[in-house]
Order: C-alpha cells, then sequence, then structure tokens
C-alpha cells in the first residue's frame, strides 16, 4: 500500500480525533464545573508556588479525561467498524493491533483511571498534607503505582513479545536478557514521574507531550508501524484539542488522570519503538524538570543550600519574574529544537 495512504490515514484520523476532542470539550468543562471539580492549592512547605498559583484555585481539573477519552472512544469505534465492515476501506481504518496498539492503549486508560483516583483524593483532600499539588498520593506511593504499571509492561514484552533487545543509536542492537524488565520500569518510571512533575504550568505539560508523541510518530512511521503511528496521530488530536483550552488562562488543566497516563504511554512508545536512548532529546525538558529536582534535593541534603530559587524549574524562572507565557513557549521551542535533533540522529542511522 503506497505511502500516501498511511500518510492520509495518520493525518486524517488525527484530525477527526482532535474534531471530536473540541466538540465535546465544552460538556467536560460543564461537568467539572457544576461538581466542582476544582484544583486545590496547598496552603504549606511551597511559597513561591503559592505565590504564583493561588489564584488558581478552584480551576477544574481532571481535562486530561478528554485526552484518553477520545483516543479511546475512536480506537474502539474504528475497530468497531472493521468488524462490520471486513473487506472496506472501513477494515483499513482500524489501528487496534495485538502487535503495535493493545499494550499502549492499555496502559493508557489503566494508568488514567489510577491518576483519576488520585486526582479525587486532591480535590476532596483526602490525604495528608504531603501530598503533591495540594492532595494527593504521596510521591512515594506514585512511584510505587509507576513501578506496577510498568512491571506489567515489562512482563508483556519479555514474556509476551520475547522482546530484550536494546538498539544504541550508532553502535548496533544488543540481547539484554533480564536486564531488559529493569530497563523497561526503570524508563516508564522516570517518563511518567517528569510528566507529572512538568504539569505545573498553563499549557506546559501538553505542548512537550505533543512535541514528543509527534517525533515518536514519526520514528513509528520510519520503522514501518503504521498503527503505533496512527495512534500516536489520534493522541496528537485529542492534545491539540486539550490545548485549545488549557493554554493561559486555562479553563482546565490536565491533571493525574491525564499527566500519568500519557507519561506512561510515552515510555511505552518509546520502548516499542526501541528508540527509547533519544527521550533524553525527544522529552528533553520532562528531563530538564526531573533532574532540576534532583539537583535540589541533593544540594539540600549535601550543601544545605538551595541551586534554584524553586522547582521544578519552571518555578524557579517563575519566581525571577518570568511571565507564565514566556515560559511555556520557551520550554515548548526547545524542547522542539531537541525533538528535531532526536530525528535527525534517527535518519542519519539509517543512512549510514
Amino acid at each position: 500500500m503506497p505511502d500516501i495512504f498511511y500518510i492520509s490515514r495518520i493525518l486524517g484520523l488525527g484530525a477527526i480525533s482532535f474534531i471530536i476532542a473540541l466538540a465535546w470539550t465544552p460538556i467536560l468543562i460543564y461537568f467539572l464545573d457544576k461538581y466542582r471539580l476544582g484544583k486545590q492549592i496547598r496552603s504549606e512547605g511551597a511559597p513561591i508556588f503559592n505565590k504564583f498559583h493561588k489564584k488558581k484555585q478552584g480551576t477544574p481539573t481532571m481535562g486530561g479525561i478528554l485526552i484518553w477519552g477520545t483516543v479511546l472512544f475512536l480506537t474502539l469505534l474504528f475497530w468497531w467498524l472493521a468488524q462490520i465492515g471486513e473487506g472496506t476501506i472501513l477494515e483499513k481504518l482500524n489501528f487496534l493491533t495485538r502487535k503495535e496498539t493493545l499494550l499502549p492503549l492499555g496502559a493508557l486508560i489503566a494508568s488514567a483511571l489510577v491518576g483519576f483516583g488520585d486526582d479525587l483524593l486532591g480535590i476532596f483532600k483526602k490525604s495528608s498534607k504531603r501530598g503533591a499539588k495540594g492532595g494527593g498520593l504521596k510521591v512515594r506511593h506514585r512511584l510505587l503505582i509507576y513501578t506496577f504499571i510498568a512491571g506489567f509492561g515489562a512482563w508483556w514484552f519479555f514474556w509476551k513479545l520475547e522482546w530484550d533487545l536494546v538498539h544504541v543509536p550508532f553502535v548496533g542492537d544488543f540481547n539484554v536478557g533480564w536486564w531488559y524488565i529493569l530497563i523497561f520500569i526503570f524508563i516508564l518510571v522516570a517518563t511518567a514521574h517528569s510528566t507529572n512533575l512538568t504539569d505545573g504550568l498553563d499549557g506546559l505539560v501538553g505542548g512537550v507531550l505533543l512535541i514528543a508523541f509527534a517525533a515518536y510518530g514519526t520514528i513509528a512511521f520510519s520503522q514501518g508501524k503504521m498503527d503505533l503511528a496512527v495512534f500516536c496521530g489520534v493522541i496528537i488530536g485529542a492534545l491539540l484539542a486539550f490545548l485549545w483550552f488549557n493554554i493561559y488562562p486555562a479553563r482546565f488543566f490536565m491533571g493525574d488522570t491525564g499527566a500519568m497516563s500519557l507519561g506512561i504511554t510515552l515510555g511505552i512508545i518509546a520502548m516499542l519503538t526501541n528508540a527509547f536512548l533519544l527521550l533524553p532529546f525527544i522529552g528533553f525538558v520532562l528531563v530538564m524538570e526531573s533532574c532540576s529536582v534532583i539537583v535540589q534535593l541533593c544540594s539540600k541534603k549535601i550543601r544545605k543550600k538551595k541551586v534554584f530559587l524553586s522547582t521544578p524549574i519552571h518555578h524557579h524562572f517563575e519566581a525571577k519574574g518570568w511571565p507564565e507565557t514566556k515560559i511555556t513557549m520557551r520550554f515548548w521551542i526547545i524542547n522542539g529544537v531537541m525533538a528535531v535533533i532526536g530525528l535527525i540522529i534517527v535518519f542519519i542511522e539509517k543512512i549510514v
């Protein structure tokens, strides 16, 4: 089948995803407003965060429902249409396959439901004071959940797909055996946690994830993983609709139901394309946010001094007086440039 069909399939389903997500966003916002499912800002232990974000108290959260809800709906819709339209163009539009998209879809929904529960805990303040972002699960509990989901994914890859191959750009492929399970878990936990940390300014994590999924969709296409490329396109379409309402001043926030699920899914797609070593480029801002927290914690422990005014690093720039929109857009630009470098590495390697 010519590439033009596959490209049209990716762009077409991505556009449909955007239109459908955009269409039902007002319904979601109305529901979140009606039941007062708004963000709670913690008042202790984060003076800089409070100074700039207290005004956002009560803004609807759990906007991530828009993204994974749209992706789930379209995936199941085109799978169903393929069953009743066997032998027609409808069958060719189905992108739900065991080999490429079943695992990332399952992880997307499973982690979204966990994140949904965490958001509810945060809204109704059922957790301790140490919960992140004003309630919800503690960091260690989040990491345990990420590890559990990643462990299942590692089992699927290692036992179901019999996959233990690691690709090192310009070096080659290596069978790492049981080490693959540990690598898989580390990548997913790191990506999910970094995504959660980056979700701190209007539009920031949405734009960064959009760039990252676009890059990995391109990689999947170059590898002939067309269903996975379409899956990325559908996520991108829904993310664009989300950003329409999430850019400053945000009408709603992504919440853990979005950040947790998209972070986990990005990690799985990085593993499916065997291009997880490019995550430091393609998800550069995610890495930068996590590193800033690690550096800050280590400095406070060892030197008893701060390196940054506040972390994650986007709050440092807020404290220095940068407008929220400037930080967000500059971080988008940085991540876009680094993602392009990641793609250049992929394409150069194919040539040489």
